[in-house]
């Protein structure tokens, strides 16, 4: 059953025994799913033919009415096109192949015939291929190119029947670019232009030339069209980003400011910028804004995928960091060597390493021993009070980990299944950015407590059939759970709250991913309450100080990730944001000859 075309010819086999039976009714219905199993299949188009000529047949066997069912547009549009009605024919199957990009919805007789393109009238074609066009990607993975062929062919056809129609010339210019020939796309543009010029010609050429990156040429279309319409702020947008991508950031970001000096809030103009100016300088703040922004403008779908392309690559902001400690790389090592055959041996660390890294070894290869041989100053099993004079917490309450000499026990129950299905099902993702895990966490607020807590010690199961993917997935947990533990108790004031002092509890425990975990849920609450964000930045920032004084004396193997966090924080403090900054790379060694330039690394 897994074959559609088999599913298909069943479905036609139903449909005969209805039309046998002169159930002409539940035959269109049989013949309307076997168009969306195998939009071409012959068997079905007979069938049609004969439902078309049926006593009650036609085209009201398939009728419009909310909610439709694919096959049903499918069917009614090849039942108009044989009554020779092409316009409405093939506004149906537009629809149909907007709703489902990848189906071969116009892989069929009538649409790929050539004379199509006469058949509708050239206007009411620009409106229907402009339409289709304006759903593409642009430009559509090839992969996924094949089922619009039958549309750029039409393209071609009407362009050939209509040469100096000029809204024919840039609609068709828009579609076959998104289908992967932006060449093509250009000359129909250019064209276009020639004949009638229009700011659409010239916007069509401009984003023809940027696929082709011809910058300059993609920056003169682009400044052409601006003066058929010099107040048009998304094209001011648009120049930005374009010589963004051609390397020239401070040009397209002037741009872009220009825009913002007419609208400061502009819904495109304002996210692009927050986004430039933090690939410019790195500040966190510019993100922020943006998340800001978000809020009192959910439906911007333009700024909440500035802020996510820009959190994706950096930790905390868009992922999880990827572990860093020896036992870590160890496990790495003994999965590549012992390959499928089970692994035991015993190993040796100079010193302790977070607790939850240990676990996420031990998951992996149960029959491997671990021994710790020293515990260096200051000692990182107990609380930071214990160990850092200064801060901002004087005490911890909660613990989830109790120490035997070396080895971490959990001193929390198991989650109840439910509650380590929920974490779970979050886990096996990374998240788009901090306000949209916080957002997605809600989903955790009905849990107990307990039960979050109990999923930092006792993770669920890994989904993933990839025994080295662990410590990434109990990270991923980790980190869910603490966004989860941000949600409990949401009626309590932030200041006074249960959700706070747990989460610093976790935060200032012993020294651990959870410690990362309870931050990053700290960091997420700031991003969507501004009235924690003076509190947190002072919570994330004393936490830092006593993991960079104790990385004087011993290994902080979290100390990177807290690094990012600072940088990751609202209204950090300018001193702690330039000691958590990566030191600058070293300038590049000067070449010494040409023949040096010719072979340098990429």
């Amino acid at each position: 059953m897994d074959d559609p075309r088999l599913q298909a010819e069943g479905e036609v086999s139903l449909a005969r025994l209805a039309l046998d039976d002169g159930d002409v009714t539940h035959a269109a219905e049989h013949v309307a799913a076997a168009l969306v199993f195998e939009p071409g299949l012959p068997e079905a188009h007979e069938l049609l033919a004969r439902l078309s000529g049926a006593p009650d047949g036609g085209a009201g066997l398939f009728p419009m009415e909310e909610p439709v069912f694919l096959g049903t547009v499918l069917a009614r549009a090849h039942l108009l096109a044989a009554r020779g009605e092409h316009a409405e024919a093939l506004d149906l199957l537009v629809s149909a192949q907007a709703h489902e990009m990848g189906g071969r919805w116009a892989h069929v007789p009538w649409v790929l015939d050539p004379e199509l393109a006469s058949r509708i009238d050239p206007d009411t074609l620009c409106s229907l291929i402009g339409s289709l066009a304006a759903v593409m990607p642009d430009p559509l993975p090839e992969g996924e190119r094949e089922p619009l062929a039958p549309y750029v062919q039409l393209v071609r056809h009407a362009v050939r029947l209509y040469p100096d129609h000029p809204m024919l010339l840039w609609a068709g210019s828009m579609l076959v670019r998104r289908a992967g020939e932006p060449g093509e796309a250009a000359g129909l543009a250019e064209r276009s232009y020639r004949l009638e010029p229009s700011m659409q010609a010239a916007i069509a050429a401009g984003y023809a030339y940027r696929n082709l990156e011809r910058w300059p040429e993609a920056e003169r279309a682009l400044v052409r069209a601006l003066e058929h319409d010099p107040g048009n702020l998304y094209l001011h947008t648009d120049i930005g980003e374009l010589l963004h991508r051609a390397g020239r950031l401070d040009d397209g970001l002037a741009w872009v400011e220009r825009a913002l000096r007419r609208d400061p809030a502009h819904e495109s103009a304002f996210p692009t910028a927050r986004g430039m100016r933090f690939e410019r300088d790195g500040d966190v703040r510019h993100l922020v804004e943006l998340a800001n922004y978000l809020r009192e403008h959910p439906g911007n779908e333009h700024a909440d995928s500035v802020l996510a392309v820009h959190s994706a690559p950096r930790d905390w902001l868009g992922r999880a960091p990827a572990a860093s400690e020896a036992v870590v790389n160890l496990l790495y090592q003994v999965l590549e060597k012992a390959g499928d055959a089970p692994a035991t041996g015993e190993a040796f660390l100079s010193a302790p390493e977070p607790p939850s890294a240990l676990l996420a070894f031990a998951r992996v290869l149960p029959g491997y021993s671990i021994e710790i041989q020293d515990v260096p100053a200051p000692d990182a099993r107990l609380t930071v009070p214990e160990v850092f004079e200064k801060g901002a917490v004087r005490s911890v309450g909660r613990r989830v980990w109790h120490f035997e000499g070396t080895r971490a026990v959990p001193v929390v129950p198991p989650p109840s299944p439910e509650a380590a299905r929920a974490v779970a099902a979050l886990a096996e993702s990374p998240w788009r950015h901090l306000p949209g895990a916080y957002d997605q966490a809600v989903r955790l607020s009905a849990l107990p407590l307990d039960d979050l807590l109990g999923v930092l010690v006792h993770p669920p199961e890994c989904p993933f059939d990839r025994p080295e993917v662990w410590p990434q997935w109990l990270r991923q947990v980790q980190a869910w759970a603490c966004f989860g533990i941000a949600h409990h108790r949401p009626d309590q004031p932030w200041a006074e709250s249960d959700r706070r002092r747990v989460l610093i509890d976790l935060a200032y425990g012993p020294e651990d991913w959870i410690t990362e975990a309870a931050l990053a849920a700290l960091v997420a609450t700031a991003w969507v309450n501004p009235e924690a964000r003076g509190d947190v930045a002072e919570l994330v920032g004393w936490r830092f100080m006593a993991a960079a004084e104790a990385a004087t004396t011993r290994p902080v193997t979290i100390l990177d990730s807290l690094r990012a966090l600072v940088l990751a924080t609202p209204d950090m403090h300018p001193d702690l944001r330039r000691l958590a900054a990566p030191a600058p790379a070293p300038p590049p060694e000067r070449p010494r000859s040409r023949w040096r330039r010719l072979f340098r690394r990429r």
